[in-house]
């Protein structure tokens, strides 16, 4: 089968979403499966002139037999094109509707939510990435459940984490330095925890709004807690393998999340959890082995963490229901697998 894809560029960034679309399209090369991948131009998601000149251009050049897939970031870009979109029998993955992302103005999010009302229904099938989503797409959007598929990410089999293994607890949390992911709310939680010994590490893209990952690291500053808060940018590989190696907790108080899957690779490590309740964060997560805070309450966020840091037995026994649930997340050959019979 041929598969044309299409996302915003650059294509390099380490975050969910582009996760998500790497992987699938790695496993549906290793089938033999023959992908072009177009990285689009412009802006996005809100597409301006040169997004959909990309756009018409990128379409214009996709081999006649290829299945188009889209990504949901790049779908404004194609609505001149929205009757070929049924044309073609084009698919949309859609991570979570981005006229739902926090920190949008009001005009923003309106006209994101518009275009999207408009664009969906051309689509012969939306895959979203959790329940969730399918959810809000289904009654937010109209879309009829027939047209609608998840398809989670998958994880890859990974070693449990060893821990710190000294009294200093670490907390590790990954994720884009962008409002969404709630870092504001992390640290000020972590700053309550004077009276115990941690420290936290924060790796994630710094790219996608430097204003706000500089804000964020000053806030470590204001709040007195610098000096126990590393930041590491984009971390990928042995580093970050070693990095998980050495955590004893996840944290991330997203504000939304379309599945998280950093949440589940955190259970695939055997890592109590300790997530804001925005979108799918929570869905992965039951009281053994982790908690779920209202997003942005700093209060209950802090508690969360201070029980797993003060309490040693609870941080194992959590981890050890942490380890047990990962073993059921699936694999990204399978995932792949299905997505890809979606498209036939």
């Amino acid at each position: 089968m041929r598969i044309a894809f299409f996302a915003p560029a650059p294509l390099d960034l380490l975050t969910g979403g582009y996760v998500y679309n790497r992987r699938m399209i790695a496993e549906w090369q290793a089938e033999g499966h023959e992908v072009t991948i177009t990285g689009l131009t412009g802006a996005h998601p809100l597409a301006d002139d040169a997004a959909r000149d990309s756009a018409r251009a990128a379409w214009a050049a996709m081999p006649a037999d290829a299945v188009p897939v889209i990504d949901n970031l790049a779908l404004p870009s194609f609505a001149p094109l929205a009757a070929d979109l049924t044309a073609r029998r084009a698919v949309l993955l859609d991570h979570h509707p981005t006229g739902l992302e926090p920190g949008l103005t009001a005009e923003t999010a309106a006209a994101l939510v518009a275009i999207e009302t408009q664009l969906l229904p051309y689509f012969r099938r939306v895959i979203a990435t959790s329940d969730t989503t399918a959810a809000i797409i289904a009654k937010d959007y109209g879309i009829p459940r027939e047209t609608l598929a998840t398809i989670v990410p998958g994880t890859d089999d990974a070693p449990r984490s060893k821990g710190s293994c000294c009294q200093i607890v670490h907390v590790l949390s990954i994720g884009s330095l962008i409002p969404r992911k709630g870092h504001d709310i992390l640290l000020r939680s972590m700053a309550r925890l004077f009276d115990l010994d941690w420290r936290l590490t924060i790796a994630g893209t710094e790219r996608l709004d430097p204003a706000y990952a500089a804000q964020i690291k000053a806030l470590a500053a204001e709040l007195g807690i610098a000096g126990k808060v590393t930041f590491l940018g984009e971390t990928s590989g042995a580093p970050l393998a070693a990095l998980w190696d050495s955590a004893d907790i996840f944290a991330l108080a997203t504000r939304f999340e379309g599945f998280g899957m950093v949440i589940a690779e955190a259970l695939k490590r055997g890592l109590p959890v300790v997530v804001g309740n925005g979108g799918a964060a929570g869905a992965l997560i039951r009281a053994d082995y982790g908690a779920v805070c209202p997003v942005d309450d700093v209060e209950q966020t802090s508690r969360a963490l201070r029980r797993l840091i003060f309490d040693s037995r609870l941080r194992q026994d959590m981890s050890d229901a942490a380890w047990i649930a990962g073993r059921d997340v699936p694999g990204w050959k399978t995932q792949a697998d299905t997505f890809a019979a979606l498209l036939a």
